[in-house]
C-alpha cells in the first residue's frame, strides 16, 4: 500500500510539473513597484516558440513608465524605438517629452529547452493610480512567435502580458 501512495505521488508531482512548463509564462521577477520610484525589471522568458529556438525579444513600454534604460545581453544585439510621451515627466529636475516606447534585443539563439532574462529600468510617473500595470513582450522565432500581450486581466488566458502591481510610495514619494 505503502509503494502504491509513494508512486501516486510521484505521479502527481511529475504531471503538475510537467503542466506547469507547458503552460509558462513570460513574467516579471518582482511584481510590485511603487508610484513615482525607479524599477528594474527582469523579464523572464521560460521557454522559445513550440520547439523553435527565440531569437528577438520585443518589449513595449507603456505610457507612465519613463527614462528607460534597456541592459545590454552578451550574444544578443540592443535596439530601441524611440518617440514622444503622450505626459510630459520630470526626471532629476529635467522634463521629459519623449523616450523609449520599445526594446528589441535580437540575434540571440534561447533554445526551447532554455530559460533566460532581460532587464531594464526606468521610473514609474507619480501621476499613476494604484493598478496592474503591463509590459507586453513578444518572442520572435524562425516560424512563429509567443505574443505575450494580454492585457485584458482575465484569469487562464492564453498568453498574458508580464505585469506587476504598482503601489503607493510608503514614504509619500517613490525617491
Amino acid at each position: 500500500m505503502n509503494r502504491f501512495v509513494a508512486r501516486a505521488a510521484i505521479a502527481v508531482v511529475l504531471a503538475s510539473t510537467m503542466s506547469t512548463s507547458v503552460s509558462a509564462h513570460a513574467t516579471l521577477e518582482v511584481r510590485e513597484a511603487a508610484l513615482g520610484a525607479t524599477y528594474k525589471a527582469v523579464l523572464r522568458v521560460p521557454h522559445g516558440c513550440e520547439g523553435e529556438a527565440t531569437h528577438t525579444v520585443r518589449v513595449q513600454i507603456p505610457e507612465g513608465f519613463f527614462a528607460v534604460k534597456p541592459m545590454p545581453k552578451a550574444g544578443w544585439t540592443l535596439e530601441t524605438v524611440t518617440g514622444p510621451y503622450e505626459n510630459t515627466y520630470v526626471n532629476h529636475g529635467t522634463e521629459l517629452t519623449e523616450g523609449v516606447k520599445e526594446i528589441i534585443w535580437s540575434g540571440g539563439d534561447l533554445k526551447d529547452e532554455w530559460y533566460d532574462e532581460f532587464v531594464f529600468r526606468g521610473t514609474f510617473a507619480d501621476t499613476l493610480e494604484p493598478s496592474t500595470f503591463y509590459f507586453p513582450a513578444i518572442q520572435e522565432c524562425a516560424n512563429g512567435e509567443a505574443a505575450w500581450i494580454d492585457t485584458s486581466g482575465a484569469e487562464g488566458v492564453a498568453h498574458p502580458a508580464p505585469k506587476l502591481e504598482l503601489v503607493p510610495a510608503k514614504d509619500g514619494h517613490g525617491h
